[in-house]
């Protein structure tokens, strides 16, 4: 096995890959390429590599509820469609109607599938994101899961669904390690993978002495950690472990000082949300499928953690993925530009992504999706080990604009400036003109504008550096990025 993704030796913020700088951008499936059998993951890998796209994360045992807000995603599976680590063989069926499951039986079909889909990942050069465990949210979700006592033939503990994410239930936390052993061993020969704890765990709800505080279910996340390593021991180079700290459910608190300086962690995830606070600071970055930008306190979050020794990765972004058009899919395109031009990494959940629809739909395709390709083909321009976010740098931006600036200072410095109104503000969307000033070290440099809409350069002019440089930008919508290098 060759070296596995891995932070980079020069720059903490971004990854090596095969020898080459990488920063992760995706517009992906909601997670069940795996689990869902109908999902023709081959054609979804195929337009994700067509669209340079770096990573997909992938759910291995978590299944979710259909919903009237989200009732097809790639995560949920039709029952006779749910394809799990473990067999079904029943005796007895499961509450889902169909056989119960035997946690001593691996299925075949699913390990069949997985080996399959990073194989093809493998080959296209995508990152993926293994997503180990799951928070189960409530009793309904939690009778999906096949570690619930219900659908299993093998005597677990009666367990509510808080305590899942837990170290109470001896016997359900041997079976939950026994998975992540099972899962590490099957894809550990693979260097494109990278291994995440539990997606969005969470604990302590006000009042409720008897629901687990986040300490307890972080300490049940560095036991996952401790598997995870001792399961590679054997390895000369180790894969990425991801997560992030628990959240507090009520009141919603979802803290990332831990994440960056205690918890066994090499990649911090954090799903942008309201009060998420780094350093003592809250940053409301959106309500869930809100169809709100939020763009200043989302690049104030990352410039916060800027310092920070570990990669940060927006995952999951979900604050108007149920809004398939071209307002949210511009929303999505700002935050992502926004997050790679602040130093960080991006993944937004694009539902359009669904069972006989692999590849999106034809404005999906057009839109988000290509912005995307977009975006990866510029970020992966700049050097990437040598590049740091300058916060402060630009002067007198165009009103209603917020800037981003990632710059290898005295060499290349990429701006992106995005009108940060929110839907329904006056003047939204509309024509941004103006110009910005900036000082350049002396010399000579050439600077072009580039549109994330339509991934174009304009002719390069040349400029003299100097204090107080003014440069008159073309009107433009929604964003417009400006790339200034210098000149021989």
């Amino acid at each position: 096995m060759s070296i596995p993704i891995r932070v980079h030796p020069d720059n903490p913020r971004c990854f090596e890959f095969r020898g080459k700088p990488l920063a992760l951008v995706t517009a992906t499936e909601h997670y069940g390429a795996v689990m869902n059998r109908p999902f023709r993951f081959e054609r979804y890998l195929a337009d994700a590599a067509a669209k340079r796209m770096t990573l997909t994360r992938l759910f291995v045992l978590f299944r979710e509820l259909q919903t009237p807000v989200n009732p097809y995603s790639t995560c949920k599976p039709e029952s006779p469609d749910y394809v799990a680590p473990f067999a079904r063989t029943g005796p007895g069926t499961a509450l889902d109607g169909q056989p119960r499951f035997d946690l001593d039986r691996w299925e075949t079909e699913f390990f069949a599938r997985l080996h399959r889909f990073l194989s093809l990942a493998s080959e296209y050069g995508i990152v993926v994101e293994v997503t180990l465990l799951s928070n189960t949210y409530a009793p309904n979700i939690w009778a999906l899961n096949p570690l619930h006592h219900a659908n299993n033939v093998n005597g677990l503990e009666q367990v509510e669904w808080h305590d899942y994410l837990t170290m109470r239930h001896p016997k359900l936390l041997e079976r939950q390690l026994a998975h992540v052993r099972k899962i590490v061993e099957e894809t550990k020969r693979y260097d494109n993978v990278i291994y995440e704890i539990c997606n969005e765990p969470g604990g302590g709800v006000e009042g409720r002495t008897e629901k687990p505080s986040p300490d307890e279910i972080n300490q049940w996340q560095m036991a996952i950690a401790q598997t995870i390593r001792e399961a590679e021991a054997d390895l000369p180079c180790k894969h990425l472990i991801a997560g992030q700290e628990a959240f507090t459910y009520e009141p919603f608190a979802q803290p990332c000082d831990r994440s960056f300086s205690e918890l066994d962690l090499d990649v911090v995830n954090i799903h942008p949300l309201p009060n998420t606070t780094c350093g003592g600071k809250s940053y409301d970055m959106g309500e869930f499928m809100s169809k709100q930008l939020k763009l200043r306190a989302f690049r104030d979050f990352c410039l916060a953690t800027r310092d920070q020794p570990k990669p940060l990765n927006l995952d999951e972004d979900n604050v108007a993925s149920q809004y398939k058009d071209f307002d949210a899919w511009t929303i999505h395109r700002k935050r992502a530009w926004t997050a790679l031009l602040s130093g960080c990494h991006y993944d937004y959940i694009d539902f359009s992504i669904i069972n006989y629809c692999e590849t999106g739909t034809p404005d999906s395709r057009r839109h988000i999706r290509t912005w995307m390709r977009h975006l990866s083909e510029f970020i992966h321009t700049v050097d990437l080990p040598r590049a740091r976010p300058l916060a402060g740098w630009l002067k007198d931006p165009p009103p209603h604009t917020l800037e981003s600036v990632l710059a290898v200072e005295g060499e290349d410095y990429c701006i992106y400036l995005a009108d940060e109104r929110e839907l329904g503000d006056d003047g939204a969307g509309k024509n941004v003109r103006g110009e910005i000033t900036l000082r350049l070290p002396p010399g000579r440099y050439r600077a072009s504008c580039y549109s994330p809409l339509t991934g174009m350069h304009s002719p390069a002019t040349e400029v003299a550096g100097g204090e107080d440089l003014r440069l008159a930008l073309p009107a433009f919508e929604h964003d417009v990025a400006v790339r200034i290098t210098r000149a021989g």
